[in-house]
């Protein structure tokens, strides 16, 4: 089985990815979205954690093998970051999202020198805004980041505009579009919403997907 596949497949299983297209859930931002996630769950499915976990570090592994250090990003990336680093015996921090107003007022954790070639450890990506901040500090302390490996991405046009700019590559384990396709193979949704999940993807602000019901 490719591993898109199995990762899609252990999200849904423990409702990390869950799709409800009848009941769009409300984003902060006010956008109906016909999907929830929170890849936090993995953390407590021991097999899911493996599979993510493992899986990460064979992209890193695959697409960066000249890393060095290992950044999460605060707070998702955190225990990503430092499972695959145990598992690829990598030193491993994390940057926050503003520096400490106290101590050493550190926004960067963990010991980083100028030139060490980083990875960033992320869970999600949509946008991309979230994760372009942290390579931006990364970048300012000296780093040479890599990258970014990710548990899922939603395959947003903004974001993968964003990151281009940014000169920044992601590789995910599973996506927007792959999990889809398994949720209705699986029986989670109609193979008919699939389109219309699609849709959302393509355009978030855009509520027609909404109308488009089979």
């Amino acid at each position: 089985m490719e591993l898109k596949t199995q990762i899609a497949q252990d999200l849904l299983s423990i409702k990390a990815v869950f799709f409800r297209p009848e009941e769009p859930f409300t984003w902060a931002s006010g956008i109906k979205s016909p999907v929830y996630c929170d890849n936090r769950l993995t953390l407590t499915a021991p097999a899911v954690r493996t599979d993510v976990e493992n899986g990460l570090a064979q992209l890193i592994r695959e697409n960066y093998p000249e890393a060095e250090v290992l950044m999460g990003t605060s707070t998702a990336g955190i225990a990503h970051a430092a499972i695959t680093g145990h598992i690829l015996n990598m030193p491993m921090g994390y940057v926050r999202s503003g520096a400490k107003d106290h101590g050493r007022k550190n926004q960067i954790e963990g010991r980083l020198e100028p030139g060490q070639k980083v990875v960033v450890v992320e869970d999600l990506i949509s946008t991309g805004g979230s994760v372009l901040e942290v390579v931006d500090v990364l970048r300012q302390a000296g780093a040479q980041v890599l990258g970014v490996v990710s548990i899922f991405t939603y395959g947003m046009k903004t974001g993968l505009e964003r990151l281009a700019a940014a000169q920044v590559k992601n590789v995910s384990l599973t996506d927007f579009d792959e999990i889809a396709r398994v949720a209705a193979e699986q029986g989670y949704i109609r193979p008919e919403d699939i389109a219309r999940l699609i849709a959302f993807r393509n355009a978030p602000s855009d509520e027609s997907w909404m109308e488009a019901r089979a």
